[in-house]
């Protein structure tokens, strides 16, 4: 089979991971520690990929940098309980990167996560070892740069139009276009498909399992080839 990428790269939450609703009610717990006042949901729902400090800068702009320290605390203290269960994966999600793995991919992460983050999740599902690289927000630069993704493409030594990001956010899609990458955009996490067709995917997909049905060229009812 003809393959147009080598290499998948995915975010983590909102992509694989349905980590969304957790996100928000942890920032808006962390903004009652803190003293400030709630942001509506989808304003936080606009900050996720962000790694953190960023995202509460943006949030929250009138912070000096110790009140994002300490707001930052704040949040991960409560995500931490409260993903005392780490999120489950969105359904299709193993079994397509099952496949792809079968089929030849490489595969790999670069997420707003930070790493510490990252590897207890990567732990619960057994997965320390399953990508070829994950990347995330507190090693390299955040998104929407795409440093993550150059440093990915360095490790896996694969060209970047040989390469795809995956993502439910703008900064994904905005990090893959400044990579000079393609990227799919993915409608049931942080935005809305209308919302992110403004940057430039290859196509947008409602389920995670659409993604290999579009990369092998089956016909999928609603998806644009």
């Amino acid at each position: 089979m003809r393959r147009d990428y080598d290499l998948l790269i995915f975010d983590w939450d909102g992509t694989l991971a349905d980590s969304i609703g957790r996100i928000v009610e942890s920032m808006h717990l962390a903004a009652g520690r803190a003293g400030q006042p709630t942001c509506d949901d989808e304003a936080v729902k606009g900050i996720i990929g962000l790694a953190l400090s960023e995202a509460i800068s943006t949030l929250y702009p009138h912070l000096e940098a110790e009140q994002v320290a300490v707001f930052r605390q704040h949040y991960a203290d409560v995500y931490m309980a409260l993903d005392e269960q780490p999120s489950p994966l969105f359904e299709g999600v193993v079994e397509s990167l099952e496949a792809f793995r079968a089929q030849g991919y490489r595969l790999a992460v670069a997420t707003g996560k930070a790493r510490r983050g990252l590897d207890r999740v990567l732990r619960a599902n057994g997965w320390q070892d399953y990508f070829d690289i994950t990347r995330a927000a507190d090693e390299s630069r955040g998104k929407p740069h795409p440093q993550m993704l150059e440093e990915i493409l360095a490790h896996c030594q694969v060209e970047p139009a040989r390469a795809l990001m995956v993502g439910d956010s703008s900064f994904d899609l905005l990090m893959a276009s400044h990579a000079g990458m393609h990227s799919v955009a993915v409608g049931y996490g942080a935005m809305s498909l209308e919302a992110l067709a403004a940057f430039g995917p290859q196509v947008c997909i409602e389920h995670f399992s659409q993604l290999q049905a579009w990369l092998s060229r089956s016909p999928v009812a609603g998806i644009p080839g």
